[in-house]
This record gives C-alpha cells, sequence and structure tokens, in this order.
C-alpha cells in the first residue's frame, strides 16, 4: 500500500449502509481490506485507499446496480475505469464460504484477470431521469389496477340493486358512477358498500390522472434524448423509454446488436446436445425491454403491411405464432440498437415550423403539398407525434418553397 508507482485494482462488495473494498496488485496479491461506508465520505475514503495509483488502475463490484451507481459515478469521476461484475463464481464460494471480504477480493480478480468487462450505466442523463419517472408511473398502474379490481369485487357482494345498477358497465363508467355516490350512515352494510365504492372510486380517478401527468413528463425527455427512437413504427413515449432505460445513457457500452438483444431477452439461447441442435426461449434480460419489444411486435403485426408479409410467408413455412413474434422481436432488436447508438438526424418539429411561420406559409398549404392532414403536420410542429418520414419531407418541400404559393 505504500508503494506509490505500484497500479491496483479494487473490487467491491455492496450493500445499502456500507460498502466492503479489497484492493490487489498486478500480480494478484492482496493490499488491504476495508469497509467504507456507502456516502460521498465514504467514496473518497475508498479512493484513498492508493489514491495516486487508481487512474491507471480498475474497479470492479458484485451485487445489485442500485446500490453500486453512487461509487461508480464517484469512481468515474476521479478517472477509475469501472467494470460490473454480475455474480462471484460459485464453486469458489461453495468451497471457500461467503463473507463480505471475500466477495471484495472475488470482484477484485475479476476485475483483474478481465473476467468482468462490462461496462456500468453511467446514470447522468435522459435514461436515468425516465427510470426515475417510469418507478413512479409504475407504482400508480398497479395501484390503480388493484382499485379497480376491488371495486368489482365489492359490487359482486353488494346489494342486489347497487350491484344491478354498476355491475354491467365498463371499468370507465364504473368508476364515474361510483365517485359520485353520496352514501348514508356506515353501520348499514349497503351504505358501507357505497362509501367504500365512492372512495376506492375517486382513487382510481386521482391515479388516472397522476398516471398521465407522468407521461406528459415521460414524453419530454424522450423526446430529448432519442427523437429517432420514437418515430419508428409502434413505438411510443413509454415503449421508447424503456427501451433508452434498458440501454442506458451509455449505450456504446453494448459492444453490438446482439448483446443489446441478450440485454432485452429477444435472443435465443442454445440448448443442443449431442445430434440435437435446437434453441430454447431466452427468459433472461430486462423484462421490461422484453415486453416493449413484443409490443413493437403487437402493433406492427396490426398495421404493417411489411411485418404482416413476413408473418404471412412464415406461416407457410409452418413455423407457429410464437416463433414468429420471437423472430420478429429479434430483428426489431437489431433496428432498436442502431437508433439507440447511432440515431439518425430528424428535423426538429418547432424548427419547421418556425420556417414555415417565417416564410408566411399556411399549414393547409403544407398538408395539402406534402399529402398529409394539417392536425398530423400541428402534432409534429408542438412535438407531440414524431414521425421521421413526414419530418423529412415537410423539410425538404420547406427547402423548396419558401413563400406561400
Amino acid at each position: 500500500m505504500q508503494d506509490q508507482d505500484r497500479e491496483v485494482t479494487g473490487g467491491v462488495d455492496t450493500h445499502r449502509d456500507q460498502h466492503m473494498a479489497a484492493v490487489v496488485d498486478t500480480a494478484g496479491r492482496i493490499l488491504g481490506t476495508e469497509a467504507f461506508p456507502a456516502t460521498a465520505a465514504g467514496y473518497g475514503q475508498f479512493a484513498a485507499m492508493d489514491a495516486t495509483t487508481w487512474p491507471p488502475g480498475q474497479g470492479g463490484r458484485g451485487r445489485d446496480w442500485l446500490l453500486w451507481a453512487g461509487l461508480a459515478r464517484y469512481m468515474a469521476g476521479e478517472g477509475v475505469a469501472v467494470v460490473e461484475l454480475n455474480r462471484p463464481n460459485r464453486q469458489t464460494r461453495r468451497r471457500r464460504g461467503k463473507s463480505d471480504p471475500t466477495d471484495a477480493e472475488a470482484a477484485a480478480r475479476a476485475a483483474l484477470n478481465g473476467e468482468a468487462d462490462g461496462l456500468p450505466k453511467t446514470a447522468d442523463g435522459a435514461a436515468e431521469a425516465l427510470r426515475a419517472l417510469r418507478v413512479a408511473r409504475r407504482s400508480a398502474m398497479k395501484a390503480r389496477t388493484q382499485a379497480a379490481n376491488q371495486i368489482r369485487d365489492l359490487i359482486v357482494t353488494a346489494p342486489d340493486e347497487l350491484r344491478a345498477r354498476v355491475s354491467h358497465l365498463e371499468t370507465d363508467q364504473r368508476v364515474a358512477v361510483c365517485a359520485r355516490f353520496r352514501p348514508g350512515t356506515p353501520a348499514e352494510p349497503a351504505e358501507a358498500t357505497r362509501r367504500s365504492l365512492r372512495c376506492l372510486a375517486r382513487r382510481h380517478v386521482d391515479l388516472s390522472a397522476e398516471i398521465d401527468e407522468l407521461d406528459g413528463a415521460i414524453g419530454q425527455p424522450c423526446a430529448q434524448a432519442n427523437p429517432a427512437l420514437l418515430s419508428a413504427r409502434g413505438v411510443g413515449p413509454d415503449t421508447a423509454s424503456a427501451l433508452v432505460v434498458a440501454a442506458g445513457d451509455n449505450p456504446e457500452r453494448m459492444r453490438s446488436e446482439a448483446s443489446f438483444a441478450a440485454l432485452c431477452g429477444a435472443s435465443p439461447v442454445e440448448a443442443s446436445s449431442g445430434r440435437t441442435v435446437r434453441h430454447r426461449l431466452n427468459r433472461g434480460g430486462n423484462r421490461e425491454a422484453n415486453h416493449a419489444l413484443w409490443r413493437i411486435v403487437m402493433v406492427r403485426l396490426s398495421h404493417d403491411k411489411t411485418t404482416q408479409a413476413y408473418a404471412q410467408r412464415r406461416r407457410a413455412e409452418g413455423r407457429s405464432d410464437k416463433e414468429i413474434i420471437r423472430c420478429l422481436k429479434r430483428y426489431i432488436a437489431r433496428e432498436i440498437y442502431r437508433l439507440l447508438t447511432n440515431p439518425p438526424i430528424i428535423p426538429a418539429g418547432a424548427a419547421l415550423r418556425q420556417r414555415r411561420q417565417q416564410a408566411g406559409i399556411p399549414l393547409r398549404v403544407v398538408a395539402e403539398a406534402i399529402s398529409s392532414w394539417p392536425t398530423r403536420i400541428s402534432e409534429l410542429e408542438r412535438g407531440l407525434k414524431h414521425d421521421v418520414d413526414l419530418a423529412t419531407r415537410y423539410s425538404l418541400w420547406l427547402d423548396l418553397h419558401q413563400a406561400p404559393a
């Protein structure tokens, strides 16, 4: 630890309140282990274990990204190359037992020998903002679904008159009716049920308003982070945010489109043995990103003629619908990877609107000229819709017509 010319590698076993660190040199000798609090001061304490030799070294870690994010950002700011280790070697753990210093040492050795080479997310941009917003939205969605189910179940056991009034209604209509109830004394079962239904219905309404607010908040960072992704067919703000969060603020850490497909659980896993050569379904990866790919597939199967023709051709070859969906998810993962890592330049709607107004061109004239509707042009200009083909045609037309016809 006193040799200031020595390159070192640190490993960290992360926990909520404190982390355990181990430092090894290039020969694999342990130079020291130390616990430090999971605070900014503690991160500085870890960096000071061999401060002058950290930059040429590197650090590795185990456990959960949420516990590791603060330290990773701090060390990256100090110029330390940081890599992630998914899990310690299970065979070694069974032989040597489990302890925090042992896990930290295993992380350091994995970073030293190149076994751990995954780059962590930087978590300092739009993707991290979207992740936080999606946490709140997911919670609100779950609570709203729970409220709707409780309303349905209370109606099943409600008195006949009340049940006949609302049991045949759809969820939104049922919520609207129950929210207007004016119950009487709660000592009576019928009135107590009406009061409970009103509380649950008003909760449902409040949660719906909260979800709408979060949807609007999610759309803005998505448009700023990657407008090309929102322009892809079948991709909306919620779907795009799930994919951006999965890729992180530094999508270049994914070395190929195959690695992104594996991250999304859209890559088939080999399950061959002997003469049997086959692949099985990948049940790993980021399941929210996997679901986002599934939604894109469903939209394109419903509205995209090219995708429909592909599905029809594969059915003629004897493929099942599930197999076709898996193939499409893999193809779409390749497309999304290119949009995340090398997005094309898309004309901004606000800039197009400014150019049109400066030239004095009415919205109706533009819509007729490029075979669109004024409403779609207006949505494009205000950033409510994203369409790369429409924006490109609009920009090219403005280049040729800077004055009203």
